[in-house]
């Protein structure tokens, strides 16, 4: 069966290279589809059994093979939630199976994609070009920990970000070694100090006191400005909380470097009525600047209350050496570091995406927030999914089960390209037209000798 079975193998030969085709047409077609994953074209010769000597070249059956390790180009983008990932792994997204009353609805069937052109829908879903929805892990927006370990979609409604009241300040300074308060005389030797005797002095404790309003004028003269910032109360109410330093003791005096904090109760405060409420810290320095002893990393300020205000209890942290007492030709307090952690509510405006994989949310009150990981899906066999439409895949038994455990990293505001190289599938459509030719006369060959072998028998 020679001549017959020749023309049988072209056919087969034809039937390949077509399938060829097909693939490279695709990935040409594809070749700006976001995140496109090309397909290539292998060839599988069938032999015929026969011993040895008597076999044959065989028939030709053409398959495909996928390409989805190997990754696109990373294009930036000017959308905050696009993403593309660098490496390996896949986003886990589900598409809704249907609508009810404008909701989608969804069958729970979890499926990968590395098309990352996500962006919010009026309903807050993250959802891509393709009509698939964004998964991934809550994030507790306090603690900033994940609030689970399953992916689900995710979902960002416009609501509030309750207010959360200030319990810490984080305060770095350095105190000048000669403050010059407005009432300082360098010719005279501890005119820069501030004479406990001019406030309020409670003598149950060391440096504790206040400041009435009778003797603020006094105070002001004998202290500089520490700065200020912007406190809150349980509700969210902005308090402007204002700190200034006195020094109440020096070694140019043979006494040693000490200094109290204060902060404002009363910005109006008259008569006897409390203006300036002392720490109730004596804060010694040694004569290289440093704090003495260095263990006093923090200060509580207890039962806060700035014109008529509580903020309750307020940690002043101040690190291992965030406080310093060096030489300063300009006298006053050099702020290093005033912030605090409380923040007023706020609504929710924007979300972007981090290079830490991390859906990040904007809100009216200046926040950001960390809303929600997205995790990446990891599998053993990546090339054994299946392809539908859309860039997506589906789990197969030659992929085996996903595992949340990409090594891949997500860049934000960027998009991956398609992997196909329009240059390469251009020289495989030159080769694959050459060989399906080569087959037609394979064909035409047969049939001219098939002829030949009637004509012989007339």
């Amino acid at each position: 069966m020679g001549i017959f079975g020749a023309l049988t193998t072209a056919v087969t030969g034809l039937r390949a290279q077509s399938f060829a085709l097909e693939n490279i047409s695709g990935n040409i077609a594809n070749s700006q589809t976001t995140a496109f994953k090309r397909v290539d074209t292998s060839f599988e010769d069938l032999i015929p059994d026969n011993i040895p000597s008597k076999q044959l070249a065989g028939n030709v059956v053409a398959n495909s093979r996928m390409t989805n390790t190997v990754q696109g180009d990373i294009q930036v983008s000017q959308v905050g939630t696009f993403m593309a990932i660098n490496g390996d792994g896949f986003f886990a997204v589900q598409k809704p199976s249907g609508f009810a009353d404008n909701q989608p609805v969804f069958d729970g069937i979890e499926l990968y994609t590395r098309r990352g052109d996500f962006q919010p829908d009026k309903n807050g879903f993250l959802v891509n070009g393709a009509g698939y929805y964004l998964m991934g892990i809550d994030v507790d927006p306090t603690t900033g920990n994940l609030a689970g370990s399953v992916p689900e979609l995710l979902q960002f409604d416009n609501g509030f970000l309750p207010a959360q009241p200030t319990t810490q300040v984080q305060y770095e300074a350095n105190l000048a070694a000669y403050p010059r308060t407005p009432a300082h005389d360098t010719a005279i030797p501890g005119s820069e100090l501030l004479d406990p005797a001019d406030y309020t002095v409670n003598p149950t404790a060391a440096g504790a006191g206040t400041v009435i309003g009778t003797d603020q004028a006094t105070f002001l003269d004998n202290s500089i400005g520490g700065g200020a910032v912007t406190a809150y109360d349980v509700s969210g109410a902005p308090v402007n909380l204002q700190l200034r330093w006195a020094k109440i003791d020096s070694t140019t005096v043979g006494g040693d470097n000490t200094w109290n904090l204060f902060y404002q109760v009363d910005a109006g405060a008259t008569g006897a009525a409390v203006a300036w409420q002392n720490a109730d810290v004596d804060y010694d320095f040694e004569p290289n600047g440093q704090m003495s002893p260095p263990a006093l990393t923090s200060v509580t300020l207890t039962g806060v209350t700035v014109n008529g205000v509580s903020l309750g209890n307020i940690s002043l942290q101040h690190g291992a050496s965030g406080l310093t007492q060096f030489a300063d030709t300009n006298g006053n307090v050099q702020v290093n570091a005033l912030q605090q952690n409380g923040f007023a509510a706020g609504v929710l405006q924007s979300v972007t995406v981090s290079d830490k994989g991390r859906v990040v949310g904007s809100y009216s009150n200046g926040r950001t927030v960390d809303l929600a990981e997205i995790t990446l899906a990891k599998f053993n066999g990546p090339n054994g999914l299946k392809r539908i439409d859309g860039g997506a895949f589906m789990v197969t038994e030659e992929s085996g089960q996903p595992t949340y455990s990409g090594s891949g990293k997500i860049v934000g505001s960027s998009l991956e390209g398609s992997n196909t190289d329009i240059a390469d599938e251009f020289t495989k459509l030159i080769v694959t037209q050459q060989a399906y030719s080569a087959n037609t006369r394979v064909i035409s060959t047969g049939n001219q000798m098939v002829q030949d072998l009637l004509n012989m028998l007339r």
